[in-house]
């Protein structure tokens, strides 16, 4: 699968942390800029991605932690091989409202499955594929599951414990702190203004 010629972006982070924003942020001001930008989401970006988003996402469903890691592992192999690697072998700038990092999070450090094994699950789904940069909204829980709360009912995974979600978060701060050139970490309770001037600041150098 070809990867040159575009730029990779994810955008990581726990519930509620406002990635949606962001990316829409993001892509308004890249293609004001005049680049091409397809802009994505994990799971869901893919015909097949969503109806595995209903399936792994159903608050009256029930999903071990090794398949659900495996669901999002099938709906990540799809994503890359139809949407992410075409767009940035044509030379678009791909924002993806979740990446490997969720995985690594959620299954590994959240439901325990641990982050190594998760880890070999996500690679062979992707062939090895990360982003260029990565996105972490960092937040309490608390507030993202109160943001996330005002905004629907929860679903399967907003509804599970807080000690989940901090495991998660925990995770994340982790997959960063261990590859940090590849990171951009942002307070999540910052005003979004401030975090889309920071966004920007970190993507400028990248396009050229």
């Amino acid at each position: 699968m070809t990867r040159a010629g575009g730029l990779f972006v994810a955008f990581e982070g726990g519930e509620g942390v406002g990635k949606t924003t962001q990316i829409a942020a993001a892509r308004a001001w890249l293609v004001a800029s005049g680049h091409e930008v397809v802009a994505t989401r994990e799971p869901g970006g893919t015909a097949l991605g969503a109806r595995l988003r209903a399936a792994v996402l159903d608050p009256d469903g029930a999903v071990t932690p090794r398949a659900e890691a495996l669901i999002y592992a099938a709906d990540r192999a799809q994503h890359v091989e139809t949407v992410v690697g075409p767009a940035l072998a044509a030379g678009a700038v791909v924002l993806t409202d979740r990446y490997v990092d969720s995985t690594l999070a959620y299954q590994g450090a959240g439901r325990g499955l641990t982050v190594p094994d998760a880890r070999v699950v996500t690679d062979w789904a992707t062939a090895g594929l990360l982003p260029r940069l990565t996105v972490l909204l960092d937040l309490d829980p608390r507030i993202g599951l109160a943001r996330a709360a005002a905004r629907s009912a929860p679903d399967r995974l907003e509804a599970a414990s807080l000690d989940f979600h901090d495991a998660v978060r925990a995770g994340f701060r982790a997959l960063a702190a261990a590859d940090a050139g590849r990171y951009l970490v942002l307070d999540a309770a910052a005003d979004p203004d401030e975090l889309t001037a920071a966004v920007r600041r970190a993507l400028e150098p990248l396009l050229d």
